[in-house]
């Protein structure tokens, strides 16, 4: 007879199923998407594991660690009874907590919201594995490398700017600084004393108007980034960069300022001044502007009352040369007229010693002037008689004698009147 077992047969196979099972189990595990895996084996490899499905690791360990992680620093700010919400809760590839207040170069202080996404190093497996051995989970990754960098650069930042510079424009500076910081180290920083503003001035060299701040102006002691002699920004060598963990950055930014509540009023009264500054700088500026006005309107004026007298002078001035050019022409006019006066008397004088002269010679001659006027008719009918009658040659030539006793023509004419008085008296 068979001794009976001491395990019942089934519990046996209950025993063997379990120890098999722990062995698959040991033996392989699932690898989920978006998730890369650092298997480390008993005997001293490791591995990376980029895709999902089963995967082999020989009874080693798995580090998971997400391809990308999310960080945020969340303001819950109180509802009207006093109570603030609860942050979301953290879990794999997210991370969330309550914002921290941190304190700007003029001592504001405020809650700062972040959103920072982060990567591993999957492309390097060597920093991969470096990465996962030295945190051995991605919680102490992320809590132990990761938030203390992020509050590093925050403080850093808020040190370089004042709250009211934050508000007027250098927003994207410090979502700049803050990413820079993460990604290449902590800025090394240094103090300095900022001057006091000059008064504005407003116009030219020939109207000045300056415009004083409101504000209480005063030497303050400010940070900014330290820069060697060639300029290139330096960095505190002795802090942890997140690329030397193999660690990327896809996103780094503010999402929100909750500002303490004695910034409120001294925004307010800080927006007031401003307010009463802009409107001095437009008075001033009137001013300026009306006073150039004024001149230009003067100027003109000026040139316009120049031009009237102007215009007038040249009036005047045609005037009198057209009243000395009519006296000069009445002028030359009347000694036109005298000279015409005085040759006509001089004709008539001419004739009355000629006709003098004349009947002067007829009376010695015998001749009465009616006897005289007698001949001289009836010697003209002759004369005229016998150039009717006379007969000259239809061509005759002429030369250029120098005698001065009438031309060639006369002579003719003479000559035949005289052969025919000849004639007649024969």
């Amino acid at each position: 007879n068979m001794i009976d077992f001491p395990i019942p047969v089934k519990t046996a196979y209950l025993v063997i199923a379990g120890v098999l099972i722990l062995a698959l189990n040991g033996l392989f595990f699932w690898a989920n998407a978006g998730t890369a895996y650092a298997v480390q084996y008993p005997w001293g490899g490791d591995k990376m594991i980029k895709t999902q499905g089963f995967k082999t690791k020989f009874w080693g360990r798995t580090i998971p660690l997400s391809y990308e992680i999310s960080i945020k620093d969340i303001i819950s700010r109180a509802n009207e009874e006093g109570d603030r919400p609860e942050i979301p809760e953290s879990k794999d590839g997210i991370y969330n907590r309550q914002a921290q207040r941190w304190e700007f170069s003029d001592a504001i202080k405020a809650d700062i919201a972040t959103a920072v996404v982060v990567g591993v190093d999957t492309d390097n497996e060597e920093v991969f594995l470096n990465m996962a051995d030295r945190n051995r989970s991605e919680s102490k990754l992320i809590y132990g490398r990761v938030l203390p960098n992020i509050d590093a650069a925050l403080k850093n930042t808020c040190k370089l700017m004042d709250a009211q510079e934050y508000i007027s424009g250098k927003a994207s500076d410090f979502d700049r600084y803050f990413r820079d910081q993460l990604e290449n180290g902590m800025y090394l920083v240094e103090e300095y004393i900022q001057e006091e503003e000059l008064p504005e001035i407003i116009g030219d060299t020939a109207t000045v108007r300056t415009i004083q701040s409101t504000s209480q102006t005063s030497k303050q002691t400010k940070y900014r980034i330290k820069r060697d002699d060639q300029g290139n920004i330096m960095r505190d060598n002795k802090s942890n960069t997140l690329k030397q963990y193999g660690i990327r950055i896809y996103q780094a930014q503010v999402t929100g300022i909750d500002w303490e509540e004695s910034f409120d009023a001294r925004l307010q009264l800080q927006k007031e001044q401003v307010a009463q500054t802009q409107l001095e700088k437009q008075e001033a500026e009137k001013e300026f502007y009306r006073a150039k006005k004024e001149i230009a309107k003067g100027e003109s004026e000026k040139a316009a009352e120049r031009a009237r007298l102007e215009k007038e002078q040249i009036k005047l001035t045609i005037a009198a040369e057209t009243e000395a050019k009519v006296a000069e022409q009445n002028l030359i006019a009347e000694k036109k007229k005298y000279e015409v006066a005085k040759y006509t008397k001089l004709t008539e004088k001419e004739l009355a010693d000629a006709k003098a002269y004349t009947n002067q010679k007829l009376v010695s001659a015998g001749l009465t002037p009616q006897e005289r006027a007698e001949w001289e008719y009836k010697t003209a009918v002759g004369v005229a008689k016998e150039l009717k009658e006379l007969k000259l040659p239809s061509t005759y030539i002429e030369g250029q004698g120098g005698s001065k006793g009438g031309n060639l023509l006369e002579s003719l004419i003479g000559a035949e009147l005289a052969k025919g008085m000849l004639n007649q008296k024969q």
